[in-house]
C-alpha cells in the first residue's frame, strides 16, 4: 500500500504481515499435529493457497522446538518438483549432525549414506520430524522413498515422522487408489485457515493496522466489511482486496471506504474455474497429469472452449478426486 494512502486513513502499517489472527481451529490443528509427529507417522497438512499454511507451519515448528521432545529437520530446497529422496536425506544430515554444518560430509554411496544417517539418528535419542513445505509438488516416488526410509530407521529403534505441508492436491493425490501404499499410512489434517471467522478477521486486521485512536468504523463501512466476508475466503485475498479498496478510496477521496468502492475492486473472476483450481494446487501441468489429458485440451478446458461433453467428463473426474468445482 502507498505511504500516502496509509497516512490519509490513519494506518500505521500495510495489511500484509500484521500479526497472528488465531482461531480455535488453528489452535486445534497445532495441538493435533504436534502430537501426531511424535509417533513415527507421515502427517499431511493441506490448505488452500493463501490460507496461512506457512504461518501455521512456523507456529507448529515453534511449539515443537519449545517442547524439546523431538529433533527437527527441514528441507529448504525451493523446487520441490526436482526434490528427490537423496535431497531430503541431505536435509536430515545437515540438521541432525552435531557441530558446524559446513563440516558435514554426506557419503555419496547410497548404502553407506543411509547407514550413517541411521547412526546419527540413534545418537540423538529423540523422535525426529522432517518438515517439507510445498510438498504437493513432490513426486510420488519420493513419497514412497520417504515411507521406506521411515521403515528402515524404525528397524533400528528410531521414530521418524515426516510432516508434509501443501495444497489440497496433496491430500487428494494421497487418497487415490494408486497411492494407497502411502495414503493409507498417512494422517491428514485439513487446514481451513480463518474459516467462518472472515468478518472477525477483517475487523481484527483493520484494528491491528490502525494508528492509535483510529476506529474500525472510520476506515471501512459495516456493509463493506460484510462484502469482504461474503465474497472472499482466505487471508491473502482479503489483504490484497483491502489494499485495492483503500487505494481506490484514496483516489476518490472517500472516508470511510464504502461498500460501493469494495464492489468496484472485488474480482469478478475470483471463483471462476481456473482460480478455483489454482487455489487447490492444480495448475495446467498438474491437470494434464491428473486427468491424463492433452495440454491443448486442458487449455481449452480452462478457457471454457472445450467440447461440452468432454468438459463434463473432466469436471466429474475432478469432483471424484475431491476438488470443489
Amino acid at each position: 500500500m502507498l505511504a500516502d494512502v496509509q497516512s490519509s486513513y490513519g494506518l500505521d502499517r500495510p495489511f500484509q504481515g500484521a500479526g497472528n489472527f488465531e482461531t480455535e481451529h488453528q489452535r486445534t490443528i497445532i495441538r493435533e499435529v504436534c502430537a501426531a509427529v511424535q509417533t513415527g507417522r507421515l502427517v499431511v497438512v493441506s490448505g488452500l493457497v493463501g490460507s496461512g499454511k506457512t504461518h501455521l507451519l512456523r507456529r507448529i515448528e515453534a511449539e515443537l522446538t519449545k517442547a524439546g521432545k523431538v529433533a527437527l529437520a527441514k528441507s529448504l530446497a525451493v523446487d520441490k518438483r526436482r526434490t528427490s529422496l537423496p535431497s531430503l536425506i541431505e536435509a536430515l544430515f545437515y540438521d541432525l549432525s552435531p557441530g558446524d554444518r559446513a563440516q558435514v560430509k554426506i557419503p555419496k554411496q547410497a548404502e553407506r549414506r543411509e547407514r550413517d544417517l541411521r547412526d546419527i539418528m540413534k545418537k540423538g535419542k529423540r523422535p525426529i520430524v522432517l518438515v517439507v513445505d510445498e510438498a504437493h509438488d513432490l513426486h510420488h516416488k519420493t513419497l514412497t522413498g520417504l515411507k521406506r526410509l521411515m521403515e528402515v530407521v524404525a528397524d533400528a529403534g528410531v521414530l521418524l515422522s515426516v510432516l508434509l505441508v501443501g495444497h489440497p492436491r496433496l491430500r487428494n493425490d494421497l487418497r487415490r487408489p494408486q497411492m494407497e501404499e502411502i495414503g493409507y499410512r498417512t494422517t491428514i489434517f485439513d487446514y481451513e485457515g480463518i474459516g467462518s471467522a472472515r468478518r472477525d478477521y477483517v475487523a481484527w486486521l483493520l484494528g491491528a493496522c490502525a494508528a492509535e485512536g483510529v476506529k474500525v468504523g472510520e476506515l471501512l463501512e459495516e456493509e463493506a466489511i460484510d462484502l469482504f466476508a461474503e465474497r472472499l475466503r482466505t487471508p491473502l485475498q482479503i489483504e490484497m482486496h483491502l489494499t485495492l479498496a483503500f487505494e481506490q478510496g484514496f483516489r476518490l477521496g472517500a472516508k470511510p471506504v464504502t461498500a460501493e468502492i469494495v464492489e468496484q475492486v472485488l474480482s469478478r473472476a475470483i471463483d471462476d474455474l481456473e482460480p478455483t483450481l489454482t487455489r487447490n494446487g492444480y495448475d495446467a501441468t498438474a491437470l494434464v497429469t491428473h486427468l491424463n489429458a492433452r495440454p491443448s485440451d486442458i487449455r481449452a478446458f480452462l478457457a471454457g472452449t472445450l467440447d461440452p461433453e468432454y468438459s463434463r467428463q473432466l469436471t466429474e473426474q475432478l469432483r471424484q478426486a475431491g476438488v470443489p468445482v
